[in-house]
């Protein structure tokens, strides 16, 4: 006889737990670049005698192709899809380094690290986290967002002991070479773990997954046109807006600011780069703590509260800041940790809920804000400081900034849709039951007999 069972399914490739754990590869090997530019300063000074002036414009125009290459990139995987793209942009990270160690001019800095390092960090920033999400999760959106945002800030704070040791026990040139392979080590894992969904691949996803709009029109179209069409409604720009707060308040002052405000103080240069790890470190568990709240509370109120207690840390800042490292200033650490980069979760969740498909390349327009609030404050701090002779003035300002982002938070209209559950699935309403009395049964009557027909 033969076997009645049926016979399994092939088993369909990868998983979104898989997608998700290169993604993160991906994204912590390119947020490693983001950290050893603010060390190259000194030692590309010290080493080729170029001016701090040369060496910061590299820096700020990697800053400016990652925050402008961001909704670019977004399209771009529309088109060619995500495993092109980030294997692509760690070709781009890795070659940037590599070429900066055969560097001899500044202009070779602006292009190799400025234009290269940045097009490939930008590309595989909180965009990149927002497209995998997107594809392969409709439950647990809010969480993984936290873990794949989480991932780039491993990249940036956790190596920056480690780059720094390597720089002071071999050089500078050491450290870039050990990026560019650390790069070309992760090449092989991305493009085997990164790929597009198919149908019932995505997590609490059972229909096919829609194939995205833009594959076949031109990447770079695609881009502006949705930024017209969200610049022409309100939520874009508040959302804008609050992230470019965002921006000043962390990149703007605190990685620019942080180090020489506290060695004004009498504090080491090397003690505040370990309390900036340090925030990185909690940077992790309020990031993915924030995702886990987005699932089941309004962005909006998270998004409020977050800039609201930040914008108060900010303001003791100048009052906890001696030349020694106590317990106000740790507990500084830890609290703005973990609300530095709680901020992405409930910001992607309203650029979802809001601008749906186009949600990835949205929220790459207000990652550009984001840049370019943290590169205006950056350069404003450096004039505050050479006009009052202190950082006080830019910790003040920086904490009313956050609290004018916490009332525009809350002006964000609420966005159309479904309520969801906690694990992020959608709530179909269910009309409610009506009892309805059963039919009575009709009584039976006694039949009359019937009566004899009539003779004849």
């Amino acid at each position: 006889m033969k076997n009645s069972r049926p016979r399994p399914h092939p088993r369909k490739p990868g998983s979104p737990w898989t997608v998700a754990a290169g993604a993160a590869l991906a994204i912590v090997t390119a947020g490693a670049f983001s950290t050893l530019a603010g060390l190259l300063v000194g030692p590309l000074h010290a080493d080729l005698g170029w001016s701090r002036a040369s060496v910061g414009l590299g820096s700020l125009v990697n800053m400016v192709v990652y925050g402008a290459s961001a909704p670019f990139a977004a399209a771009l995987m529309d088109r060619f899809g995500m495993r092109r793209v980030a294997v692509g942009a760690l070709c781009l990270v890795g070659a940037g380094a590599g070429l900066a160690t055969t560097m001899t001019a500044p202009w070779q800095f602006v292009l190799y690290w400025g234009v290269l390092v940045g097009l490939g960090t930008g590309a595989t920033a909180t965009t990149f986290a927002a497209t995998v999400t997107e594809r392969w999760f409709v439950a647990r959106r809010g969480l993984v967002t936290g873990l794949l945002t989480a991932a780039s800030v491993v990249g940036q704070f956790v190596f920056l002991p480690v780059l720094s040791w390597v720089i002071d026990a071999y050089s500078w040139r050491a450290a870039a070479t050990a990026l560019a392979c650390a790069a070309a080590c992760a090449l092989p894992v991305v493009w085997a773990a990164v790929r597009e969904p198919q149908k019932g691949q995505a997590l609490g996803r059972t229909e096919d997954t829609p194939r995205p709009t833009g594959r076949t029109e031109a990447s770079a179209r695609r881009a502006l046109r949705t930024l017209v069409r969200a610049a022409r409604t309100g939520p874009f720009w508040l959302l804008a807006g609050t992230f470019a707060v965002c921006g000043a308040s962390t990149n703007g002052v605190m990685w620019t600011h942080f180090a020489p405000a506290a060695h004004d103080h009498g504090m080491p240069v090397t003690v505040a780069a370990s309390l900036l790890s340090l925030i990185g470190i909690f940077n992790v568990a309020g990031t993915v703590g924030s995702g886990w709240l987005t699932d089941r509370a309004d962005p909006r109120r998270l998004l409020a509260t977050y800039y609201a207690l930040r914008g108060l840390t900010l303001l003791a800042l100048p009052l906890l800041l001696t030349s020694a490292v106590d317990a106000p200033l740790v507990a500084f650490t830890v609290v703005f940790g973990l609300l530095d980069v709680a901020t992405v979760p409930p910001t992607i969740a309203l650029c979802r809920a809001h601008y749906g498909a186009d949600a990835p390349i949205v929220f790459g327009w207000v990652s550009a804000a984001h840049q370019v609030g943290a590169g205006a404050v950056a350069f404003a701090g450096g004039v505050a400081r050479d006009a009052f002779g202190s950082y006080d003035p830019v910790w003040v300002g920086a904490g009313a900034l956050c609290a004018g982002a916490a009332l525009l938070a809350l002006t964000v209209r609420r966005p159309p849709g479904p309520r969801v559950t906690p694990q992020g699935l959608p709530v179909t309403p269910q009309e409610p039951r009506v009892t309805r009395p059963a039919p009575a049964t009709p009584r039976r009557s006694r039949a009359l007999p019937a009566s004899p027909p009539p003779c004849r």
